[in-house]
């Protein structure tokens, strides 16, 4: 049994956690049972790592972890958010570590059951949830969930599939290409089609609609008066 306080507890740790994260996924890896196939108690793991989305970050190789990292994002505000969510995801999956252990848990993810369950509980509680809870603007959930799939999808066609030209682009010109479509999502005055918050607008265009079609002087009047 490696002895606390050692590299080789951290390294045992890590090993544990990472297989049982490729092998069961997020939602169903219990601290617990990574300290149980590390040899280790419990709060030897949580001395370490103190919840499992750090061990998660630590295993998967993550350069952050989401439970800090949006937040700080999120800190300066919405301004240049975009920007900022968008090099980081781009910084994040262009490291060849981190990305391979995303992939692997990303393939275990798709070949479904207990794997794929656990890879939406992250995706969803750790990175949608969080920062729909910190953004603070209408249809906060759907808007986080628009810009997790749209960056996700941009780093897959860049790393993984290797799709040109965006694959041969620069970080920076991607950054220039993709920020803007982030921060539309996160600029509270632009409502989304089809959310709650762009009905009132839309039965209010509807409404207007109306009412020239029944006055058909509307469009001289508006002219007159201006």
């Amino acid at each position: 049994m490696p002895v606390v306080g050692s590299d080789d507890v951290r390294d045992a740790v890590l090993d544990a956690a990472r297989a049982a994260f490729h092998a069961r996924g997020y939602a169903r890896t219990s601290v617990k049972a990574v300290a149980a196939a590390a040899g280790v108690a419990p709060d030897v793991v949580g001395k370490y790592y103190q919840s499992k989305d750090k061990l998660f970050a630590a295993a998967m190789k993550l350069p952050f972890d989401p439970g800090s990292a949006i937040p700080a994002l999120v800190a300066p505000g919405l301004d240049g958010m975009g920007e900022r969510l968008t090099r980081v995801t781009l910084e994040t999956l262009g490291d060849p570590e981190t990305r391979s252990d995303l992939i692997a848990l990303a393939r275990a993810g798709a070949s479904g059951g207990k794997a794929a369950a656990g890879l939406k509980t992250f995706v969803e509680q750790d990175i949608v949830d969080r920062l729909a809870g910190v953004i603070g603007v209408p249809d906060a959930r759907l808007r986080a969930n628009l810009i997790t799939s749209y960056l996700l999808g941009i780093a897959i066609n860049r790393y993984v599939v290797r799709l040109d030209p965006i694959a041969s682009l620069s970080e920076d010109e991607v950054v220039r290409l993709v920020a803007p479509t982030v921060q539309d999502w996160l600029t509270p005055t632009k409502p989304l089609p089809g959310s709650k918050s762009s009905s009132a607008d839309d039965k209010g265009s509807s409404s207007s609609r109306r009412q020239r079609k029944e006055d058909p002087f509307s469009a001289l009047n508006d002219w007159a008066d201006s």
